[in-house]
């Protein structure tokens, strides 16, 4: 596994902004949107192309495009889906599917609740968004199953990750084709599984508290 901490400072700027707790949720979106495609544009620098031939206005000439199968974009809901429109801006011929994914706060283990995916992913690059890699037990089963379905590419792009959860994806997923974006490799991780300084929980944030 291979993880990759994008230092930029925009990405930095982005994400001093992100963690103020005085940033209101309106403005939280705004600023994942634009932060999510800076990170993407780094996460898709080896996505497949293949050679088509086309002319300009001047002459004919050899360029790239994407290749088929097209990559296939995958927000962890909730707070995923708050990364997808800064994903897909950076590429709109992508598919979509969706995995929701639900921790437990007192084992801190992840479970699936839903799932809007492809059957057969062989062959395919995918893109899984969410904001926060703590623990890593969400991106862990997330993984897994893309796995399972013959995913052989799978990036993660995270706006955040915690030292503990990098390390528990390559413990599980040692020697499988994942790589990781991140924003920024925090400190770790305090009592509760929240990252530390962190930003909070990310689906709040954008959202707010629901229920």
């Amino acid at each position: 596994m291979r993880t990759h901490v994008v230092d930029h400072p925009l990405v930095a700027h982005k994400l001093t902004t992100l963690r103020d707790a005085r940033t209101d949720s309106p403005t939280f979106r705004r600023l994942a949107d634009e932060l999510v495609t800076l990170l993407a544009y780094e996460a898709t620098r080896d996505v497949r192309t293949e050679l088509v031939d086309i002319a300009t206005p001047v002459t004919a000439t050899t360029g790239v495009r994407l290749s088929h199968p097209r990559p296939l974009v995958v927000p962890i809901i909730r707070a995923g889906l708050g990364m997808l429109d800064g994903m897909v801006r950076l590429l709109p011929t992508a598919e979509v599917g969706f995995l929701g994914m639900i921790r437990d706060e007192a084992t801190l283990e992840a479970s699936t609740y839903a799932n809007r995916m492809p059957e057969d992913l062989s062959g395919r690059q995918v893109y899984v968004l969410d904001p926060m890699l703590a623990t890593g037990g969400t991106l862990v089963a997330a993984v897994g199953e893309l796995m399972r379905r013959g995913a052989d590419d799978v990036t993660v792009i995270c706006l955040l990750a915690a030292p503990e959860g990098v390390e528990r994806l390559e413990a599980a997923l040692a020697g499988a084709p994942v790589t990781v974006v991140t924003g920024a490799l925090d400190e770790g991780l305090n009592e509760q599984g929240f990252i530390v300084p962190g930003l909070g929980d990310a689906g709040d944030r954008m959202y707010g508290t629901v229920g």
